[in-house]
């Protein structure tokens, strides 16, 4: 006699296999959402847009720390490299320094940094306590006394230190800026000038595209392809056709290395790197291109959309797929209109939405109105995604490149003086205005309410040291 149970196993199996073969095709399959099922945790800010491709941070079959750390530093080297970290790996990896490895071993970024970890987690990613730095640093008061007192959670204030970054912070710097004026207001932001120095550029496709006007007329159009009017109307009004730059530069490309070049009506940022590398590179590195940079994730994903991010954004732009077209426009690419528009069409944070009644959208009217002079306005991307200084064969010639990595400079916040505020405003005005969160709510309408004592607290020392001993 049958047991009364064996409908149950049979069922309980049935599920099973179900179940299995549901969960290996999700694994497996091209339907990113659905793998959100395989997390453990929620991941952190930075990370939540590659979050189905396990193998980009964890290695190939969940590998040891030591190839986690290649993965963090596959996408991470070069911003400490430029931070000159001042807690770098060979720090802790000294003999010298062996027993620091006891306290914090900092030779892996998963030391401070644990996704799937949200109850845990801080800004930046953060997952130790606040205090972590005193178990180094507790007895700073006896070569710092202007610390004595301070709070052991303290040391990472806003104006403060970075465990990181530090360029703008460090000692001798504020004494070199603690004089300057709260603003500038003869200072200028860099200029375009790609189409002046291309033919000095080794990587410019020159010999393809030379640097003259170009009309329709002179387009080598394929058989079959047509212009349509309003398309010629804004190239020709274009940048591009201004510096030689036709419909094949950009719509004949290949598919892959192997591929011969081919017309595409929709090209992608691989298309614009023939001539701007280094800003699609940067349009990877940051939050608007992370998906698709498959050198680093092994594969492309789709385009992150304004409805998938953790910010406020406009409900209208939720299903706009981010590529350089999202913010440039195919065709006429008015990089006015991609500096301020572009950004209020998706972004509808406080800070954002304040923007236009602020002194740097005044100052940015004033500009294209043409009552101010060429670089006196400051628009979304003049500190979000600044212009800055690529030199080439040791200061030969200077591209003023656009950084498109607009993470580069949000967090902490302190990256932001020297590309940014420092432009046009003193740095402990800067300093304090960073660090007033009234300030950035309402996009710096007014002065700040803030003040960091950093630049006080190095001018005291350095008043300390030049005092004459007691005889």
């Amino acid at each position: 006699m049958a047991s009364s149970n064996t409908p149950l196993w049979i069922l309980w199996l049935l599920l099973t296999v179900l179940l299995g073969g549901w969960l290996l095709s999700t694994l497996f399959g091209t339907e990113e959402e659905a793998k959100t099922v395989f997390l453990p945790g929620t991941t952190t800010p930075g990370h939540h847009q590659i979050e189905t491709v396990c193998s980009a941070c964890h290695g190939e079959s969940f590998s040891d720390r030591d190839a986690m750390q290649e993965r963090c530093e596959g996408c991470h080297a070069d911003a400490l490299k430029a931070a000159k970290d001042d807690h770098p790996k060979s720090k802790f990896t000294d003999p010298r320094n062996a027993d620091r490895i006891e306290v914090l071993d900092a030779r892996y970024c998963v030391t401070c940094h644990v996704e799937h970890r949200p109850e845990l987690t801080a800004p930046m990613g953060v997952t130790i306590p606040a205090d972590t730095c005193y178990l180094c640093h507790q007895d700073i008061a006896g070569d710092r006394p202007s610390h004595e007192g301070m709070g052991f959670d303290t040391c990472t204030s806003a104006g403060c230190h970075n465990f990181h970054d530090n360029t703008a912070l460090y000692e001798d710097f504020l004494l070199r800026h603690a004089d300057s004026p709260a603003t500038d207001f003869a200072a200028r932001t860099l200029q375009a000038n790609l189409a002046e120095i291309a033919e000095m550029l080794p990587d410019y496709p020159l010999a393809d595209w030379p640097i003259q006007p170009v009309a329709l007329a002179d387009q080598a159009l394929p058989e079959g392809v047509e212009i349509d009017a309003h398309i010629a109307e804004d190239w020709l009004a274009s940048g591009h056709a201004r510096s030689g730059v036709g419909c094949n530069a950009c719509h004949v490309v290949a598919a892959n290395e192997d591929a011969q070049p081919a017309w595409t009506d929709h090209p992608d940022e691989t298309a614009c790197a023939g001539c701007h590398a280094g800003e699609v590179q940067g349009f990877y590195a940051g939050r608007h291109g992370m998906r698709l940079d498959s050198a680093k994730l092994g594969r492309r994903l789709a385009p992150m959309t304004p409805g998938e991010a953790r910010l406020p954004m406009r409900a209208e732009a939720a299903d706009h797929e981010l590529d350089c077209q999202s913010c440039h426009g195919a065709h006429r690419y008015d990089i006015r209109e991609a500096a301020v528009q572009s950004c209020l069409g998706c972004h509808a944070d406080e800070h954002s939405l304040a923007y236009e009644e602020s002194a740097h959208h005044r100052l940015w009217q004033a500009e294209l109105a043409g009552s101010g002079e060429p670089g006196s306005g400051v628009s979304c991307a003049s500190c979000h995604m600044p212009r800055v200084d690529k030199d080439y064969f040791w200061g030969t010639f200077v591209h003023n490149e656009v950084q498109h990595n607009q993470s580069a400079n949000l967090a902490p916040n302190e990256k932001m003086l020297r590309p940014v505020c420092l432009q046009c405003h003193g740095l402990g005005f800067a300093i304090d205005a960073l660090a007033d969160p009234d300030r950035i709510r309402d996009n710096f309408s007014q002065a700040p309410t803030v003040h960091i004592e950093s630049i006080d607290l190095a001018l005291r020392r350095a008043a300390a040291d030049d005092a004459p001993e007691d005889q």
